[in-house]
């Protein structure tokens, strides 16, 4: 099914925070896909998602701390292969794991993804992205079969576990473009034991407990969900979160403690945060 976009093209002084702040002001408005770019920000949402007023109560472009200007583009669907090309460029996570595209050529990385983005989100560029993927470098998978990515965008995320030796993964996103998309860089990879759904937190199998959890989503849908993973998991069982920023974290490990997980780590990356939690008793 073809998709028509809307392209709103930002210039912003001074980049951060507010570069990041309006990436999660318009992620929590619909928008599907984001580049950051030397003077501020590129954003893609479904022409049909699209509204004339839905930047009106938009925090940032209200604040007088920052000065925001941006034009609009319409983008029909066969010409986003052409815009995304323009703009990704491979990322390296601590000389351990290159993302790149089909016309990046493979350098000596240890992990290797090849990825089709189109309009999903989740291409390692956002710092995010970036983080999730340093937590699972850094992470033991001896003990680790099982693993659920929910939000899981391009689907890099999964691949990188199941390269690291996960046996089975389910990953979930909501969105249907996601979907599609992480089931074409599932076979770019060659990546067995990855089953993707569409779906929330209700399309999770309550039968299922994981040994590892991921959620790289945004502050009130990990503050609403969290329950449900820590459910999900087994005893020791590991929870990495992302999507949120400095000032979410005190409410974001408050919800943690209060059920029960026990920080193992916190990293920065531009006002962006990613946590891993351990599951130590049984609630």
């Amino acid at each position: 099914m073809k998709k028509n976009y809307i392209g709103l093209y930002f210039e912003v002084t001074p980049l951060v925070p507010a570069t990041e702040i309006l990436i999660a002001e318009l992620g929590s408005r619909g928008f599907e896909s984001f580049f950051e770019t030397p003077t501020g920000l590129e954003a893609f949402i479904e022409e049909e998602q699209w509204q004339d007023n839905l930047l009106e109560d938009v925090y940032v472009l209200n604040s007088e701390e920052f000065q925001i200007s941006y034009t609009q583009k319409y983008i029909e669907s066969e010409n986003w292969n052409e815009q995304w090309e323009k703009n990704f460029e491979p990322i390296v996570v601590d000389d351990r794991c290159r993302v790149r595209a089909t016309f990046h050529e493979q350098k000596d990385e240890p992990f290797d993804i090849v990825i089709t983005p189109k309009m999903s989100f989740g291409t390692g560029h956002h710092q995010t992205t970036f983080m999730m993927i340093q937590l699972l470098l850094n992470t033991d998978f001896s003990e680790i079969a099982t693993v659920l990515d929910m939000g899981c965008g391009t689907g890099i995320l999964a691949i990188l576990a199941q390269k690291l030796g996960a046996k089975h993964i389910d990953a979930i996103d909501i969105d249907h473009w996601s979907y599609e998309n992480a089931q074409e860089n599932l076979q770019l990879n060659n990546s067995s034991g990855i089953v993707v759904t569409i779906g929330d937190q209700s399309a999770i199998n309550r039968d299922q407990k994981y040994n590892l959890i991921l959620a790289n989503i945004n502050r009130n849908v990990l503050l609403q969900d969290m329950e449900t993973y820590v459910n999900q998991l087994h005893l020791n069982g590991q929870l990495f979160l992302s999507g949120f920023m400095t000032d979410d974290l005190e409410i974001i490990t408050s919800k943690a403690s209060e059920l029960g997980l026990t920080p193992l780590k916190i990293l920065l990356k531009e006002n962006w945060h990613a946590m891993s939690f351990i599951k130590k008793q049984l609630k």
